[in-house]
């Protein structure tokens, strides 16, 4: 239910104070040095230069503002500007000043300079004055997009698929009284979703009774002012607003003129709160701000939407929300993978949001909001990174979440999208995850939209084996996605969000499913969003399969961030480099987590895993041989001698043998084998535990968590100023065997895979691995090599060289470190 799901969320956030975890931007975007990320690019201010009521902006490819193109903005109170419109390719200049309500115009400031290339991907969106013309005089407003198909679904609606489960939600909204209740306030969640329930119904069926439900829950809260600490919780001030607006606009001819006036400054107060004190100037300027996102903005458009025409300042937040979506949404304006960079699991807390707000504003302005690089890879995103009946990728809070998972929020979604895109993953996906057909808060849009599947629910033919979700740093490579029942899946991160909000710290960071269940796979539990537990032993990097220098991992901040500078996907090998060289950096001076330490009496100290290193490098290479195969090739530098802790967590017990570095774990119930060797110049202690440095607190456990422990194992290598670790895993399964690696100098013969790999960390690092039985070719670190018989000569003897299949097609492909998208300064 959506009320368990706020309160739970509410409760792992130990009530997260908004905005107590994002920086703000620093230096206006974009700059020269930024490659924008979409075209138009968005212009933003840091807050802290606005110095005036007002900001104005001057975007021109003239340098001197005089061209023909130059764009010039009203004065507006938020510090962003979309221009609205295709920007032409090559270098745009732009500027701002400060502009007081009375007129007084401060000067121009810096000037500015961005380049849109030919690349840089096109989607431009209406102004709001075409948004505004457009909104539908007459209520409803929330829902509008429907009102054309209502009277044609309300002629099936007793033979839908859906319509008992619809009687069966109406029926226990119906059956609840709150009228008696002192406190009714501490009810607005249920009585939030109680609405959606009472609403659908109230649509399809046109009953008078689930109406005069609705008004009799509102008028429960109207003869009290819900008190300071209430609004002051986001989740329950935008789920308030919701519950009046979507009443008021459904049964406004049942209240009376004082009621309506009640609930209209209700909204009112509510709405100039947020935006007067808490968001206009911050939130499009902010990291991200996952409350916001996740429902709020949703229901602030709601309810803006609803009174716009009643209060010129409800008409001004209604602009401002449009903006912010169309500056930072519809994930954070950074972001065109269609994975969500908070996390697989949190992904579902913003899925109803992702579906609300492009429909809403593409049916008002005639665009199709759809068409967003993130939505069109939207499809594909939801479909690798958390496969039905599988664990997620497993890189953020609630990674360890099974229990029947992938939440019924996510299939609805990839339901949404399958029908209003055709998008094939999407099909795929829902028609294998099918609990949309039990998920009650988009079920009006899919009894009413008028929307129907695709008839063809089978994966695409040429679906890849392996995904780079190039911003948010994600690679995700499968053995057989078409055989979930026998897939190994490999994830791997390396990512510039770095750790903040429900991201953890595990750049270069891998996780290893077979079957859907967990191989290798970060430990711990989300109980608290930052109790004990948390800070030790589940955000913390010992909870994830990555290196420790000297014992110390990456703090808690964005700026520990990484990027996965090259990928392959070929048929048989394929590949991604992370680097992870600027990771850790010391602690986090962010302002939640100093509190969370001092709150606990816990200090950021190597002990903990937080402090200095000297290191200088840290790239890992990382292959999924198919179909059973895991080859990981880290190189390792720091600016004087540590000792390199290579982590890896299996939920059985590891057998160890310490003079081959050979590393077993048999899962009985899968009838899974894994075997794992790490091989490097340098000796290793290795130890295994399965006790945290800070137990879960499993008193407070609401979601029926497996508490069996773990295993955490270390090997440690050094103290040097170098290193470089080649581990090589096979994954026994369904035929699939393990062979024994015979060595010989640096070549490493495992099976049909021969790898060479310098382990020297004196000589320059070099890796290659090439199959005997199907010709497939790695080479990295060589300038020269044979393929395919011949002889070729890569463009850079840095580079990476693939020779394999892709689609059936032999080709050869070639890769050095790819450009890095730049967010700016935060």
């Amino acid at each position: 239910m959506r009320t368990q799901m706020i309160i739970l969320l509410a409760l792992c956030l130990g009530m997260l104070p908004l905005n107590a975890n994002n920086p703000q931007r620093k230096e206006p975007y974009p700059q020269q040095r930024n490659i924008v990320y979409l075209n138009p690019a968005p212009l933003l201010v840091p807050l802290a230069m606005k110095q005036s009521d007002y900001l104005q902006f001057c975007l021109s490819q003239d340098k001197n503002f005089n061209g023909r193109n130059t764009i010039l903005s009203k004065p507006v109170p938020w510090c962003m500007f979309n221009p609205h419109q295709v920007l032409k390719t090559g270098t745009w200049y732009w500027r701002f000043r400060s502009v007081s309500k009375s007129g007084d115009e401060l000067p121009w400031g810096e000037t500015y300079s961005f380049i849109i290339e030919e690349a840089t991907p096109k989607f431009a969106t209406p102004p709001f004055a075409t948004f505004l013309e457009n909104i539908p005089q007459q209520y409803p407003r929330i829902y509008c997009f429907l009102n054309d198909h209502l009277e044609e679904a309300r002629k099936d609606m007793r033979s839908h698929p859906e319509f008992e489960e619809m009687i069966t939600d109406s029926r226990k909204a119906l059956a609840m009284d709150f009228s008696t209740d002192t406190q009714p306030y501490k009810h607005v969640f249920t009585m939030s979703e109680y609405c959606d329930n009472l609403n659908t119904a109230y649509q399809m069926l046109q009953q008078q009774v689930y109406a005069d439900k609705m008004v009799a829950n509102v008028r429960c809260l109207l003869p009290i002012e819900p008190d300071e600490r209430f609004v002051q919780n986001d989740f329950s001030a935008g789920e308030l607003v919701y519950l009046l607006a979507c009443t008021y606009e459904n049964c406004y001819a049942y209240f009376s003129s004082e009621e309506r006036e009640q609930i209209e400054a209700r909204i009112m107060k509510i709405l100039s709160y947020y935006y007067e004190g808490r968001i206009l100037g911050r939130e499009e300027n902010m990291f991200f701000d996952e409350h916001i996102w996740q429902f709020t903005i949703r229901r602030f458009v709601q309810a803006s939407l609803v009174v716009y025409d009643k209060y010129p300042l409800a008409k001004e937040y209604l602009e401002y929300y449009y903006e912010l979506w169309n500056t930072r949404g519809p994930a954070t304006g950074f972001n065109r993978d269609g994975v969500w960079h908070n996390g697989a699991n949190y992904f579902s807390a913003n899925a109803v949001s992702l579906s609300y707000m492009p429909t809403l504003f593409s049916y008002i302005t005639g665009t199709d909001f759809l068409q967003h690089p993130w939505y069109k890879n939207a499809g594909m995103g939801t479909a690798y990174t958390w496969q039905p009946g599988s664990l997620s990728a497993g890189f953020g809070d609630g990674h360890e979440k099974m229990n029947g998972k992938p939440l019924r929020i996510r299939s609805a979604f990839a339901d949404f999208l399958a029908r209003n895109t055709g998008d094939p993953y999407a099909t795929w996906y829902s028609s294998l995850n099918d609990r949309y057909k039990t998920e009650p808060e988009t079920r009006l849009y899919r009894l009413a939209s008028g929307k129907h599947r695709p008839m063809n629910h089978e994966l695409p033919i040429n679906a890849p084996k392996a995904v780079w979700f190039r911003d948010c740093g994600e690679m995700i490579a499968n053995s057989s996605l078409n055989n979930l029942e026998q897939n190994l899946s490999l994830s791997f991160r390396s990512s510039p969000f770095g750790s903040g909000n429900h991201t953890h710290s595990n750049q270069n960071a891998f996780n290893l499913h077979y079957a859907g269940k967990a191989i290798y796979h970060a430990a711990g539990h989300y109980m608290n969003f930052s109790d004990p537990h948390n800070l030790l032993s589940y955000r913390n990097t010992r909870a994830h399969n990555t290196m420790l220098i000297n014992g110390i991992g990456q703090p808690f901040t964005t700026d520990a961030n990484g990027y996965i500078v090259r990928m392959f996907n070929g048929d048989h090998i394929s590949y991604a480099l992370g680097d992870a060289s600027r990771a850790y950096c010391g602690i986090s001076n962010v302002r939640l987590w100093k509190r969370s330490f001092e709150k606990y009496q816990l200090e950021q100290s190597p002990e903990n895993g937080f402090g200095e290193t000297s290191l200088k490098k840290y790239r890992r290479h990382i292959f999924l041989l198919h179909p059973n195969k895991i080859v990981i090739y880290d190189e390792l530098e720091a600016g004087e001698e540590v000792r390199w802790d290579w982590l890896l967590h299996s939920p059985v017990k590891f057998e160890i043998d310490k003079q081959s570095s050979l590393l077993t774990t048999v899962y009985e119930a899968m009838n899974v084998k894994s075997v794992a060797q790490l091989f490097c110049e340098q000796k290793s202690d290795i130890t295994q535990t399965d006790t945290y440095a800070a137990a879960p607190n499993e008193k407070i456990a609401q979601r029926g968590e497996d508490f069996t422990p773990s295993w955490a194992l270390t090997a440690s290598f050094g103290p040097s100023k170098a290193n470089r670790i080649l581990t090589i895993i096979q994954v026994e399964a369904a035929g699939d065997r393990t062979v024994e690696i015979v060595r010989s100098n640096n070549r490493f013969q495992c099976g049909e895979w021969v790898i060479d790999a310098e382990l020297n960390a004196k000589k320059p690092a070099s890796l290659s691995i090439h199959n005997t039985s199907n010709k497939a070719v790695f080479s990295y670190g060589k300038q020269n090599l044979k393929i395919g018989g011949q002889s070729y000569s890569s463009k850079a003897k840095g580079n990476s060289v693939l020779f394999d299949q892709v689609d059936g097609k032999w080709e050869t492909q070639e890769m050095g470190d790819q450009r890095i998208q730049s967010m700016g300064k935060w």
